[in-house]
């Protein structure tokens, strides 16, 4: 039983490339004072700390020492230490840079199975290029245009997908997340019903490899998951409905289910996949009928709410960016949560 009397022990690894310097902590117990590290791994790269706290948490920050006798504090908000969790957390700072990730170019990459070039603009989480031993779950969001940048979006209205990840991040609530926003060629096309079978496939087949052997990311389905509203809610459903051994969950936002697709009928009539899926809309109107339509058919399949799925359904919410971009910390939260990191076995 936690008392107030209780105390609380937890070991955080700091992992930091080797060479620049000495890794201390600097607690909220006395900003003013280092915690040394119980033990430094024999190549370098980890830097063993051990906490005691009689709250259920305790906010931090890592410094480098660096070998020209300066000091550097990471960048960033503090991070939050839970002493509720026994077993050792994983840190990975950075202290150069800003506090907002990057983004690339829009790539292209010739689709044998499209017939024409993918188009993909990544967005990589601060620290990214200095930190090398990290690994990042990642994200595929559908109409790539229409997620970072005004100029490049319908009507001018983008996701702020970087700013939502960025300030989840600074919440401590999610884990450092890759996304990875893939432009459609035909969207009537790549998101309906036959068309979406050859542009899932695509995905698969040629995007995602080249994110693995590009980028450092986790490639297992239960760090990997698809996003998109609308028809892209659709595509996004069927990606993880068709390949549920490579996305391990998918959130469809105001999904036009039963516009040509036969998605609703495959979960009335198929087993039980092992994918995850949000599902929500706006109302009135905004497909709150049909998504309610797949979330109580998901249900009646043995599906679990809260678990295996969940539904939410927004009052007054309008069909449009700005209504998608203002709630997407729910499906980023319930992918990349901290609570959702620990179930899958790693600690954030």
């Amino acid at each position: 039983m936690y008392t107030t009397e209780t105390l609380l022990r937890r070991q955080l690894d700091v992992h930091y490339p080797p060479g620049r310097g000495r890794i201390v902590l600097r607690t909220e117990f006395d900003w003013e004072r280092d915690l040394d590290p119980v033990a430094v791994s024999d190549d370098g790269t980890t830097h063993t700390f051990a906490l005691e706290a009689r709250k259920p948490f305790v906010y931090f920050k890592p410094c480098l020492e660096t070998n020209d006798g300066a000091r550097r504090w990471a960048v960033g908000a503090n991070m939050l230490a839970l002493m509720t969790i026994a077993q050792t957390g994983d840190v990975y700072p950075h202290f150069e840079g800003s506090e907002s990730g990057s983004f690339s170019d829009v790539l292209e990459r010739d689709s044998a199975i499209l017939g024409r070039k993918h188009l993909v603009r990544v967005y990589l989480p601060a620290g990214y290029h200095e930190n090398t031993l990290r690994r990042y779950p990642v994200l595929y969001m559908q109409d790539g245009k229409n997620l970072f940048f005004p100029e490049e979006a319908f009507l001018g209205r983008e996701w702020k997908v970087d700013q939502a990840v960025s300030l989840l991040d600074n919440m401590n609530a999610v884990d450092k997340v890759v996304v990875v926003g893939v432009h459609c060629g035909d969207r009537m096309h790549d998101y309906t019903k036959p068309g979406y079978e050859a542009y899932a496939r695509a995905v698969v087949q040629e995007v995602k490899p080249e994110v693995d052997r590009r980028l450092r990311v986790f490639s297992s389905p239960r760090e990997t998951g698809v996003i998109g509203c609308s028809l892209g809610g659709v595509v996004s459903f069927y990606m993880a409905w068709d390949y549920p051994e490579v996305f391990g969950y998918a959130a469809c936002m105001c999904s036009t289910f039963s516009y040509q697709d036969d998605l609703i009928d495959r979960v009335l009539s198929e087993p039980k996949h092992q994918s995850k899926f949000y599902l929500d809309s706006g109302w009135p109107g905004d497909n709150f009928e049909v998504t309610l339509a797949m979330a109580m058919a998901l249900n009646s399949r043995g599906y679990r709410p809260r678990l295996d799925f969940l539904y939410l359904a927004f009052p007054h919410e309008a069909h449009d960016e700005a209504a998608w971009g203002k709630r997407l910390h729910l499906p980023l939260q319930l992918g990349l949560g901290r609570v959702s990191a620990a179930a899958r076995g790693r600690l954030i």
